[in-house]
């Protein structure tokens, strides 16, 4: 191995699966009352976090990113040992993790001048950056150098994107993606906004009125973004998330396998992905959505 792989918690892998493929996760903090954080993933399970959230639905949890310090615990475990660091951030745009662990990083060098770490801004977020985390593995595990993994995946932190809906506008209008008048209209007429997350930017994509329209709709404008960019799924990531619901994620994840198969493409046995919460305050706890990433290898 030439290096080890670090990852603020956005990235929305699990523990478990961290431990199996050797990498190193510095969780975000989660609070429901501006005053106690806890660790994302460590003090707070997701599923804990989404039951909170469906059980007391006037309150609206924040999220803070990992400290420096949080950072250079992580860098410092392996800069002892002569490891190279590769460490991947939540999209700059949404946080400053990339900037806390940028900081670390100069912290670290000054006391150990031949560290060698890169801070890399995945410029994704949730399952997608687990999924430019999962491509960072290939690379490591074919036994790429820190520079050339940089570079490649540097390649293809832009091809990716989302299409995802969620039930409640409010948590929405709280995290100032949309005005109150919106979610008011919207609550009363019972719609669901269609939302899509690329070029480092949530963008609103529409409404449907109600849960299995919005998403059936999502479904589709995934299916017609692979067409109008003539894109070969076998040589991208497809990814699923959700937050509380699950049994409605496998309903939904066997509507996406059947309608792939129907068009010609390798039947995807999709493995199951929470949305976490970097991303759950601001869609409240039942997001669905499918991401697509390219790969680099």
């Amino acid at each position: 191995m030439k290096f080890q792989i670090v990852s603020d918690s956005s990235c929305d892998l699990s523990g478990h699966f961290a431990k199996e493929n050797g990498i190193t996760l510095v969780p975000f903090y989660v609070s429901f009352d501006s005053e106690t954080y806890m660790k994302e993933g460590k003090e707070i399970a997701i599923p804990d976090f989404y039951q909170q959230m469906v059980d007391n639905k006037n309150v609206f949890p924040k999220t803070s990113m990992p400290s420096v310090q949080d950072y250079m615990d992580a860098f410092l475990a392996h800069v002892k040992n002569k490891m190279p660091v590769l460490c991947i951030c939540l999209n700059a745009q949404f946080s400053g993790s990339y900037q806390s662990a940028l900081n670390a990083k100069n912290a670290v060098v000054d006391d150990y001048p031949d560290a060698a770490i890169e801070v890399v801004d995945s410029r994704l977020v949730t399952v997608l950056q687990g999924q430019f985390v999962h491509e960072a593995i290939t690379l490591r595990d074919k036994d790429f150098s820190l520079e050339e993994a940089v570079s490649k995946l540097k390649e293809i932190r832009d091809t990716g994107h989302i299409f995802f809906t969620t039930k409640d506008l409010k948590y929405l209008e709280k995290g100032g993606r949309i005005g109150k008048a919106a979610s008011l209209a919207g609550s009363v007429l019972n719609l669901k906004p269609l939302i899509e997350y690329h070029n480092r930017e949530l963008t609103p994509a529409g409404v449907c009125r109600g849960r299995n329209q919005s998403l059936k709709k999502i479904l589709a404008n995934f299916l017609k973004y692979l067409t109008d960019n003539q894109i070969d799924p076998d040589s991208y990531r497809i990814v699923t998330g959700y937050g509380y619901d699950y049994e409605e994620y496998k309903s939904f994840t066997a509507q996406v396998s059947d309608a792939l198969s129907q068009a010609g493409h390798k039947n995807i046995d999709f493995e199951d992905h929470f949305i976490g919460a970097t991303i759950g305050v601001h869609t409240g706890p039942y997001p669905i959505g499918i991401g697509i990433l390219k790969r680099c290898v």
